[in-house]
C-alpha cells in the first residue's frame, strides 16, 4: 500500500529583494501546486492594492475544488489590517490554495516588519532572496547557475565571466547557460575568453576600456562599430561609467593587495587588480572630468541629447583627453 502524494505547501514566504531570485521562487511554488494540480489557476496583487475583503474572496474555498496560487507582492507595503488580514487566514488556510507571501524584509509600517516573523511562526516555508553584492556572492551565484545547466566551472572561468558579463544576474545566468551549452559541460577561462569575445562590443567593454587606456583612435573606432552594428547607446554608455567610476574608487583606496580591499570597495578581487592596471596615467583632476562626463553622458543617452550617436562620441573623446590632465 502506498502512502498518499504530500501536497504543495499552503504558505510560502519570499523573502528578500534579489529580483530574479523571487520570481524564481514564486514560479517554484506554481510549479509545485500545478504538479498537484494541473489546472491551478494563478493570482497575483500588490498588496498596496489589496483590501481585507479582497483577500478573503482570493483565498475563499472554491464550488470546483480548482486549487489556485495567490501571490501577494510587496507584502512589505501591508498596513496593519491587511497583515492582520493575512495572519488570519494563515491560522486557517483553505484546502487546494498556496498562498504565497512576497516580502523584501523590511517595511514602511510596524505591522509589515513583523509579518516575516509571524509567517514563519504560522509554518511557512521560507525561500530567503537576499540581494547579490558581495564578490563572493556573485561567484556563488554563477557557479550555482553552471550547476543548474548541467555543467562544472573552473575558478578563473569564473572570474573571468563576470569580468565578461557584469553583475547583471539575469545576464550571468544567460551567460552561464550557453557557456555549458556551447563547451559540452566544461567551462574554462578559454570559453569565457571566445565567449567574451563575440559580446565584446555589445556589453560595452571594448569601448570603455581603450577610453580609460587614453587610445583615442581605437576608442573612436570602437565605438562607431559599436553603433554601426545596434548595440544600444546606454549599453557602452553604462560600461563607461562603471570603468571610470571603477579607476576612481580603486585610486581612492590607494594601493594594496586586491584580496584585501575587496571587502572594503565591494568588488572581486580580479576588478581591483585590473583597474590599479589602470590607475597609471590617471590624476585627480582628470578623474574628477572623466566622473562628470560620464554622468552627462548617462542622461544623454537616455533621452537629453538631441542626437545620441554624437553624444557617445563626445563623451568617448572627452574621456581619452581627461587622462592626460594633471
Amino acid at each position: 500500500m502506498t502512502s498518499p502524494a504530500t501536497g504543495p505547501a499552503p504558505l510560502h514566504l519570499v523573502l528578500g529583494d534579489e529580483e530574479l531570485l523571487v520570481e524564481r521562487a514564486v514560479r517554484a511554488s506554481l510549479d509545485a501546486a500545478r504538479a498537484a494540480d494541473s489546472g491551478a489557476e494563478l493570482s497575483r496583487v500588490k498588496v498596496a492594492e489589496l483590501t481585507a475583503p479582497m483577500l478573503a474572496e482570493l483565498v475563499s474555498p472554491s464550488l470546483f475544488s480548482e486549487g489556485r496560487v495567490i501571490v501577494l507582492d510587496a507584502a512589505h507595503d501591508a498596513g496593519q489590517d491587511i497583515s492582520d488580514a493575512i495572519l488570519d487566514y494563515v491560522r486557517q488556510p483553505a484546502d487546494g490554495v498556496t498562498l504565497v507571501v512576497v516580502h523584501t524584509g523590511g517595511g514602511r509600517s510596524k505591522a509589515a516588519k513583523a509579518l516575516p516573523a509571524a509567517l514563519r511562526k504560522a509554518g511557512a516555508e521560507v525561500t530567503e532572496c537576499a540581494r547579490i553584492t558581495r564578490p563572493a556572492e556573485r561567484e556563488g551565484f554563477v557557479r550555482n547557475e553552471v550547476r543548474r545547466a548541467g555543467g562544472k566551472i573552473e575558478p578563473s572561468a569564473t572570474a573571468a565571466l563576470i569580468d565578461a558579463v557584469g553583475s547583471d544576474l539575469r545576464e550571468l545566468s544567460a551567460a552561464a547557460a550557453q557557456l555549458v551549452a556551447d563547451s559540452g559541460g566544461t567551462v574554462d577561462e578559454d570559453a569565457v575568453r571566445r565567449y567574451h569575445r563575440g559580446r565584446a562590443d555589445v556589453t560595452g567593454f571594448a569601448v570603455a576600456e581603450k577610453a580609460v587606456a587614453g587610445d583615442g583612435a581605437a576608442a573612436l573606432e570602437s565605438v562607431r562599430w559599436a553603433l554601426q552594428i545596434g548595440v544600444p547607446h546606454v549599453l557602452v554608455a553604462d560600461a563607461l561609467a562603471d570603468a571610470v567610476r571603477t579607476i576612481a574608487r580603486v585610486a581612492a583606496a590607494g594601493r594594496g593587495n586586491p584580496n584585501h580591499l575587496a571587502g572594503q570597495l565591494g568588488m572581486p578581487p580580479w576588478k581591483i587588480r585590473k583597474a590599479q592596471g589602470q590607475i597609471r596615467g590617471w590624476g585627480q583632476d582628470g578623474l574628477a572630468e572623466a566622473m562628470r562626463t560620464v554622468a552627462r553622458l548617462n542622461a544623454e543617452v537616455k533621452g537629453a541629447a538631441a542626437h545620441a550617436d554624437y553624444a557617445l562620441e563626445r563623451a568617448v573623446l572627452e574621456v581619452v583627453a581627461a587622462k592626460q590632465q594633471r
